[in-house]
């Protein structure tokens, strides 16, 4: 799967992390609909850490189509919520 972080680049994760970055999404949403700014700053900031810990970054010149688009780490939580689908920010 390959994830772009917006601002930042992309990065090339196996499937096996998925289950990972889901957990973290319920957890943003959770927080995004109780509007929790702090939790919200703090579980998105795992998030992108989780992809650039667990994925393999893609050269700048490379141009991959993405899975997923992620918010930049300092999104707004209405600019973000504006990127969601009903599961959150990560399908399924």
């Amino acid at each position: 799967m390959i994830v772009r972080i917006m601002g930042e680049g992309q990065w090339k994760l196996a499937d096996s992390h998925f289950a990972e970055l889901n957990k973290l999404d319920d957890e943003l949403l959770a927080e995004m609909e109780s509007g929790d700014e702090g939790g919200f700053r703090r579980t998105l900031n795992a998030l992108l850490d989780a992809v650039r810990r667990l994925g393999e970054p893609l050269p700048d010149e490379a141009l991959e189509p993405s899975e997923l688009i992620l918010p930049a780490p300092e999104a707004s939580l209405d600019e973000v919520k504006e990127m969601l689908s009903d599961d959150g920010l990560i399908p399924g």
